[in-house]
């Protein structure tokens, strides 16, 4: 059966009839949820109910939950979470606390239908690391980034809900912000190997990954995305990532082209699925109709990384939140 190569936005917090029309006969693989799609808990369950009434039970529903400023849901219902890079700051680098927030926010998400959060963010920050992405990393040194990404990753798993690491395979050297530019990485392959890959090679076992829009000069004249090499004896070979791998936004200003023919290009490059976040309609709906499905391979890894979601466990919320409290305000040991 073929199955679809990519994971799609929706425009507000209700499915209009056309892009219900639309979901039921594309049927992307998955649909991931912004801030315009968030209002209350009840309106949010309601909304991946209809998604999952429409493409199946088992749908992936994605989020960006970081946060800081990359945070789809927060007060008044929901936490307000720390940066990251604050988090383990403020902690003093406590895997137990980021044990914690990854439990919480999982919670959170998994309560309204949510099972998979593009987090943790895995590069590893530098001093001219763009704003736009420093206070998302977890640390200066790939040791840090990799303890913390794995304990939020846990969190998460224990709460029913499944990690992308991102953005592979490293792009904490960027100096500009990849929404709007290129960023260009002007490291050896040393370098990079002992610093930036690092973490990703330790946390190759997760079950998703996200590209970065990333040019690595030492390695290839094309951004991650858009490179078989990158992909194939990087990310597949020396890192040795065998999970589903999705591109980032294909929207963003990184890359050049027509959406649709980044989209092509990433494909043709090594990604299994597609992520489109933000175009309108009639976007998501050439995007479908120009997208071989996934292969072979593609299916195989796109079915292992569903294997790995499980049922939450129960969770004694106000006794955790307490915990992460205490660990936070240094008054109790992690």
């Amino acid at each position: 059966m073929a199955v679809s190569a990519f994971t799609v936005g929706v425009d507000g917090p209700i499915l209009t009839p056309d892009e219900a029309a639309f979901l039921a006969e594309a049927r992307p693989w998955g649909v991931i949820l912004f801030a315009r799609n968030i209002e209350t808990p009840d309106q949010v369950r309601a909304l991946t109910g209809t998604i999952r009434n429409l493409l199946g039970e088992a749908t992936p529903i994605l989020i960006d939950q970081e946060g800081g400023r990359v945070q789809r849901i927060g007060p008044p219902h929901w936490r307000q979470w720390l940066p990251p890079l604050d988090h383990v700051a403020a902690s003093r680098g406590c895997v137990r606390a980021m044990y914690l927030r990854g439990l919480l926010i999982g919670q959170e998400l998994h309560a309204l239908g949510i099972d998979v959060n593009c987090a943790p963010t895995c590069d590893v920050a530098m001093r001219d690391t763009h704003p736009f992405l420093r206070n998302r990393c977890f640390g200066e040194t790939a040791e840090t980034v990799t303890r913390m990404a794995r304990a939020l990753s846990d969190g998460m798993a224990d709460a029913g809900v499944l990690a992308v690491m991102k953005h592979m395979p490293g792009h904490g050297r960027g100096r500009v912000d990849s929404h709007f530019a290129l960023p260009c990485s002007d490291a050896d392959l040393a370098t990079l190997e002992a610093s930036d890959f690092a973490p990703f090679r330790a946390l190759n076992d997760l079950p998703m990954g996200m590209t970065a829009h990333m040019l690595f000069p030492a390695i290839d004249d094309l951004p991650v995305t858009h490179s078989p090499r990158l992909i194939r004896d990087v990310i597949r070979g020396s890192i040795g990532f065998d999970g589903l791998l999705m591109s980032d936004d294909i929207g963003m200003n990184a890359l050049g082209g027509a959406v649709v023919d980044r989209a092509l290009r990433a494909q043709a490059a090594g990604c299994d699925l597609i992520l489109h976040c933000n175009g309108d309609l009639a976007e998501r709906r050439a995007l479908a109709a120009a997208l071989p499905p996934m292969g072979p391979e593609a299916q195989r890894r796109a079915g292992a990384a569903l294997g790995h979601r499980r049922a939450a466990v129960p969770i004694d919320i106000p006794a955790r939140e307490a915990e992460l409290a205490a660990l936070m305000e240094g008054r109790a040991d992690g």
